[in-house]
């Protein structure tokens, strides 16, 4: 994250066919081009959690590529929804796991 700009931090579900696709991989990928802090990890329902921390742009531009249809970048699986809830940033959160 940088220093001049706020970090905001959102929780992203993704539904669709994005567990044992490389979904988590993938994304974590693109977090960590982006610089983002956090983590993606499958769900008992069938989807998966990303929780995501940074530059508010950059949360965005992440969560942008997560709904992207179709995916320029060769997101794995199919994602039919991507469902945000806003977070409250944290300081102890470091790089960007798959759990």
């Amino acid at each position: 994250m940088t220093d001049t700009a706020p970090a905001v931090r959102v929780t992203a579900f993704v539904a669709g066919r994005v567990q044992g696709v490389g979904f988590r991989w993938w994304t974590r990928s693109m977090a960590l081009e982006l610089g983002l802090v956090g983590h993606a990890r499958n769900l008992d329902d069938g989807r998966v959690e990303v929780v995501a921390q940074g530059p508010q742009d950059k949360v965005h531009q992440l969560l942008a590529l997560l709904g992207e249809q179709p995916s320029s970048r060769r997101r794995p699986g199919r994602v039919t929804s991507v469902v945000t809830l806003p977070g409250t940033p944290r300081e102890d959160v470091r790089g960007f796991g798959e759990r």
